[in-house]
């Protein structure tokens, strides 16, 4: 298939990797330019995201944020401005739901499919083509690019129409938030209280604690590598997104709060680009204790 993928950063360049090792014919273009290994494997690179919805039959894009989609789409030379009737976009960034449905509404008039597939997995679920892919769409536009999700990840769920991926993603990022959170405050009691952390970690690796959080997280919080990964300046625009439609919807999600608190804190000492398990270093300096030293 002729395809396009728009934003080739950390987790776009693997995703597009993996359409290209599977065959298909692939149409590149991001800020950063293309990326070599890409080049390598035959990536045609295009100068604008007109240029690559012109040339592909689905438009994939992979950017940081609600104005990058809407940019990437709509802004000079954006992809619309290629677009011809009867193409697909997809959407695979994690954005506002109310702006989703309202790109998708332009995209729709102009005669084409609009699909929000947002993500979860990370840089290492990108690598090794393992990600939970969480779909809005119909039901026939789900069915025409599911064999192109099943190159990129693992468990890929049509969740409802458009909207309803980003929505899902808002609320894996609640759970994610509020998981790093409680791993946090755990090993930082126990390390407090004399415990050896990295010990108290596969102790509960092995009860009704036990979580991937723990697992993945739980280790870097102790050996001290918080190089993402997941950025934590992404997962705070993830907790404002889940804030807004609370808000929006007469909710409170106060748990939510206190972990976008704990990431706007991070920020706030030099931390955005930390991975967002590194939301433990804002625990440690209100308790001025360190879970490690390493």
């Amino acid at each position: 298939m002729k395809l396009g993928f728009i934003g080739l950063g950390i987790m776009g360049a693997p995703m597009a990797g993996h359409l290209l090792a599977a065959g298909h014919e692939l149409f590149a273009q991001s800020r950063s330019g293309v990326p070599e290994p890409l080049l390598a494997q035959g990536a045609k690179a295009c100068k604008t995201a007109a240029e690559v919805a012109h040339a592909a039959d689905i438009v994939f894009l992979m950017v940081p944020d609600t104005p990058h989609v809407e940019a990437a789409l709509f802004g000079d030379n954006g992809a619309a401005s290629g677009l011809s009737k009867g193409k697909t976009v997809v959407d695979m960034s994690s954005i506002s739901p109310i702006a989703t449905k309202q790109f998708a509404e332009r995209i729709q008039a102009l005669g084409c499919d609009y699909i929000d597939a947002p993500v979860s997995g990370g840089e290492v679920g990108a690598k090794a083509a393992s990600l939970t892919i969480m779909v809005g769409a119909t039901d026939a536009s789900f069915e025409t690019v599911k064999p192109l999700f099943e190159l990129m990840g693992k468990n890929i769920t049509l969740v409802g129409g458009v909207g309803d991926g980003q929505t899902c993603k808002v609320a894996n990022q609640i759970i994610v938030a509020l998981n790093i959170e409680a791993v946090g405050e755990a090993l930082l009691f126990a390390a407090r209280a004399g415990a050896d952390p990295a010990k108290v970690r596969q102790a509960l690796m092995g009860g009704f604690a036990a979580s991937r959080i723990l697992e993945v997280h739980g280790e870097r919080m102790i050996k001290r590598t918080f190089n993402p990964g997941f950025r934590i300046e992404l997962h705070q625009k993830d907790l404002n997104l889940a804030l807004e439609g609370a808000k929006a919807l007469g909710l409170s999600l106060p748990h939510t709060a206190s972990a976008a608190q704990l990431m706007n804190s991070c920020v706030a000492i030099g931390g955005a680009a930390w991975d967002h398990s590194g939301l433990v270093r804002a625990l440690e300096i209100s308790a001025n204790f360190q879970i490690a030293d390493n």
